[in-house]
């Protein structure tokens, strides 16, 4: 589950990423602002795993409530919650919770950060602006530094400015697939949305890692 979130997005690439292409500049900021406009938001999305080489093909279905830097998302069986400053991640098999603190100079690749920092955190091209859908279009995303994960590939909504679906690389082979099923937005959240209260989970084993 954790790399979800590190994932949820090197060495030095050709000169084609050198620049940013001004299109996808553009298309990316449009989309940030409006990204950051919503108080809130949830998306239902469905995630798949592939790794040729270790035979791996997996898909779970999940969803997440984002606010700011705050955020709550159920997959694999598993839910993470984050505060801004502290991250739950509970295990309901063994009903067991694990809390660590939030690095913000870590690389992971949070929800708040996928769906808004395009032009801060990477170099960006278009793909394809030219496909079955006229309102799709395909941009890359490298990082501008060394992560654990090479390339995003996003597409974007371009009438509701909106991310559809996403497509994260790593340095391990592994292929991150994202899709959008249903985004909403500006839903009434609260504070309680983004914390976890043990009194809720009778008999949880409570690990604290900070």
């Amino acid at each position: 589950m954790k790399k979800l979130i590190i994932l949820f997005l090197c060495l030095a690439f050709m000169n084609a990423y050198s620049q940013k292409d001004q299109k996808a500049t553009e298309l990316l900021d449009q989309v940030s602002a409006r990204t950051k406009a919503y108080k809130s938001i949830k998306a239902d999305f469905s995630y798949k795993m592939e790794n040729t080489k270790a035979k791996i093909n997996e898909e779970k279905q999940g969803s997440l409530l984002l606010s700011g830097d705050k955020y709550k998302m159920q997959a694999s069986g598993q839910t993470v919650i984050c505060d801004g400053k502290t991250i739950w991640t509970y295990m309901p098999e063994s009903n067991e919770v694990q809390i660590n603190s939030l690095d913000n100079k870590d690389e992971a690749l949070t929800p708040s950060k996928l769906l808004s920092n395009y032009n801060t955190n990477f170099k960006s091209k278009i793909l394809s602006d030219k496909n079955n859908d006229p309102n799709t279009v395909k941009v890359e995303l490298v990082p501008n530094t060394v992560k654990n994960y090479n390339r995003a590939i996003l597409s974007l909504d371009k009438a509701k400015l909106q991310v559809k679906s996403f497509v994260i690389y790593d340095k391990n082979g592994n292929i991150f697939t994202y899709t959008i099923s249903r985004f909403q937005t500006d839903l009434p959240v609260n504070a309680a949305d983004f914390t976890f209260d043990a009194k809720k989970f009778p008999g949880v084993e409570v690990i604290d890692m900070r």
